[in-house]
């Protein structure tokens, strides 16, 4: 049995080895099997890979790899999974706020009913950062509409997942990867268990509006194309609207009621007429378009620009 942990990093110079601490104390102490820990340096501005590049040469455990452009958290995730050879893989933050000593309750979970992957599910979620809130709350709203994640399931960054979850993501080679959307497209079995999420010791959250709304708009459009569904169905209900408008018009007109000013009604229901069919067929053209633009595009996830391991 092999664990192999996946942690993305940026900014984490500060708190990175008393994460890797952890985790060597919970896999010596209770969970007591070999295990790793790929750590991807996200093109990170401070001195993060400086600190895992020194970590990685005096640890055979540790893998640092340095991207050579900051390509998301996600993106570095996925290059992660690239790197990982254990039977379970996991993944969490570099920031300290995720509590690694308790994967052995993911990892009883995991075995003792049968899951694929069972995520960390937060009971004391920090209620200060405003932004990463609603942020989430956003998230989680799109992915039970857009994505059918149940509602009873709480998808979080910190979670275990069994190998072969973790190759079939690997077979997503588009851009802009989505990790809930991939670990929702590729199983059904996923549990969640309570942990304490620890409040930040160190800097701030690197989620700005701007990286809230890119993480929205890469699981709104990559893996569903119900957003192009939508506006089919708003341009039909609009046309439907403008043209009864119209036929109420000419009823009007026909038993000699007053209009309300000469043109405009009608006017008005041209419009709507006109703008619904437009919306339509933009929708129509759209939902082939999303499936074009979903299978084509071959820009890299990532880059790596340097790796570092100490052999055993």
């Amino acid at each position: 049995m092999k664990i192999s942990y996946v942690i993305p990093c940026y900014r984490s110079a500060d708190t990175i080895s008393n994460v890797l601490e952890e985790i060597k104390e919970v896999m010596t102490k209770e969970v007591k099997c070999d295990y790793e820990v790929i750590l991807v340096n996200d093109a990170s501005p401070d001195n993060t890979y400086e600190v895992l590049k020194e970590i990685a040469q005096k640890d055979n455990h540790v893998t640092a790899v340095n991207l050579a452009k900051n390509s998301g958290q996600a993106s570095a995730t996925m290059c992660g999974f690239k790197f990982a050879t254990g039977d379970y893989i996991v993944c969490g933050d570099d920031d300290g706020q995720t509590p690694f000593i308790e994967i052995n309750k993911l990892k009883n979970k995991l075995e003792n009913e049968n899951f694929d992957v069972v995520c960390g599910k937060y009971i004391n979620r920090d209620q200060k950062n405003i932004i990463r809130n609603i942020g989430s709350k956003v998230n989680i709203k799109m992915s039970e509409i857009i994505l059918n994640q149940p509602k009873d399931l709480y998808m979080s960054v910190f979670f275990i997942a069994k190998k072969f979850v973790i190759d079939e993501i690997l077979k997503y080679k588009n851009p802009y990867p989505y990790i809930t959307g991939l670990l929702l497209r590729t199983t059904s079995n996923i549990g969640n268990v309570e942990v304490e999420q620890r409040d930040r010791t160190v800097g701030k959250s690197g989620y700005t509006i701007k990286k809230l709304l890119s993480l929205w708009m890469n699981g709104f459009t990559a893996f569903s194309i119900k957003p192009l569904r939508i506006s089919t169905v708003i341009g039909f209900i609009i046309a439907t609207i403008g043209f009864l408008f119209g036929v109420f018009i000419v009823l009007r007109k026909l038993f000699g009621l007053t209009v309300i000013a000469q043109g405009y009604s009608s006017t008005m229901a041209v419009l709507l007429f006109i703008g619904g069919i437009i919306m339509l067929m933009i929708g129509m053209i759209g939902e082939y378009i999303g499936r074009i633009y979903i299978s084509i595009n071959n820009s890299p996830q990532y880059v790596i620009k340097e790796t570092m391991h100490k052999e055993k």
